[in-house]
């Protein structure tokens, strides 16, 4: 034991929520200065969050299920062991209100929507606001009245190896594989990335290994189009949406990053996602939603670049 008090936050993932979950962040560090600040998330997460200036110590959770005895045992052992005087469940999910449960009768102070927690988020109206207003108005609860927005200004990459040339707009035409109808159809991008090209602006198409033949299909329409799906790391994405003149891409992770990093953006929706609760937030950040994405034309999208 450090002497110091220990204060756990939970923040399991998708990386949008990561993301959405910086601001809150950033105020615990803010009301516990002297803290022992651990962070409780997956392995996707983890190796970014250590360089964070918000968490003193980064914990990965297996995620083990109820048959998983052995790894739940560990956990278990873990948590009660660390003497936690404070959780922080920005997760408050299923998942973590067991969290809450394995801790049974030496339970510390809890944040969260856990039946027994002694700082619930008791807002009946929290599942119908935007994430950020979520937790802000869950962390209002405990005494911490200013919630930053996300900042992602602590993140370092080297992006001399991508050769990137000073004007150009990112382009995230990928998203969940099991959600097709949360993408723009890949022609749009492509045609889309015509006009930038035209425009004096390289596009450059981001995304994960996976999208690599969306990387492709624009460049086959485009061949000005740069392709460095499958190169990117979550450091690396914040990065360049440092520099980007624009960025245009759907409902997915990698938006929320490109946004917190300071990138002007144009957002893409349809009818299964609901931009009022999870769009990323910011200045120049437009919200384009159609019932159906094939609805959208490429000029409308167009016009909602304001970059010179």
């Amino acid at each position: 034991m450090t002497g110091r008090p220990r204060i756990l936050v939970i923040k399991l993932g998708a990386i949008g929520d990561i993301v959405q979950a910086l601001g809150p962040a950033a105020a615990i560090r803010r009301h516990h200065p002297e803290a022992e600040i651990v962070l409780l998330t997956t392995a996707p997460f983890a190796d970014f969050l250590r360089e964070a200036p918000y968490f003193d110590t980064v914990w990965i959770d297996r995620r083990p299920g109820p048959l998983d005895l052995a790894d739940l045992w560990r956990l278990r052992r873990r948590l009660r062991a660390a003497a936690f005087s404070r959780v922080y469940d920005l997760q408050t999910s299923t998942r973590s209100n067991w969290y809450f449960r394995l801790l049974g009768s030496r339970r510390p102070e809890w944040s969260g929507i856990a039946r027994g927690a002694s700082h619930p988020h008791g807002n009946p109206a929290r599942n119908a606001m935007h994430t950020l207003d979520r937790q802000a108005d869950q962390l209002r609860a405990v005494g911490i009245l200013d919630v930053p927005p996300p900042d992602l200004s602590w993140v370092h990459a080297d992006l001399e190896r991508f050769g990137l040339p000073e004007r150009f707009v990112a382009l995230v035409p990928g998203g969940a594989p099991h959600r097709p109808e949360k993408r723009w159809p890949i022609e749009r991008y492509a045609a889309l990335a015509g006009l930038l090209a035209s425009r004096g602006a390289v596009p450059v198409v981001m995304g994960g290994a996976v999208e690599r033949r969306l990387g492709a299909a624009i460049r086959a329409v485009c061949p000005a189009a740069r392709d460095i799906t499958g190169e990117t790391g979550l450091a690396e994405v914040a990065a360049l949406g440092r520099q980007a003149l624009w960025a245009v891409g759907n409902d997915t992770g990698p938006m929320h990053l490109l946004v917190g990093a300071g990138a002007p953006a144009t957002v893409l929706y349809s009818s299964v996602s609901d931009p009022a609760l999870t769009a990323p937030r910011g200045p120049r950040v437009r919200i384009l939603r159609r019932a159906r994405l094939g609805d959208l034309g490429v000029e409308e999208v167009a016009a909602t670049l304001a970059f010179s």
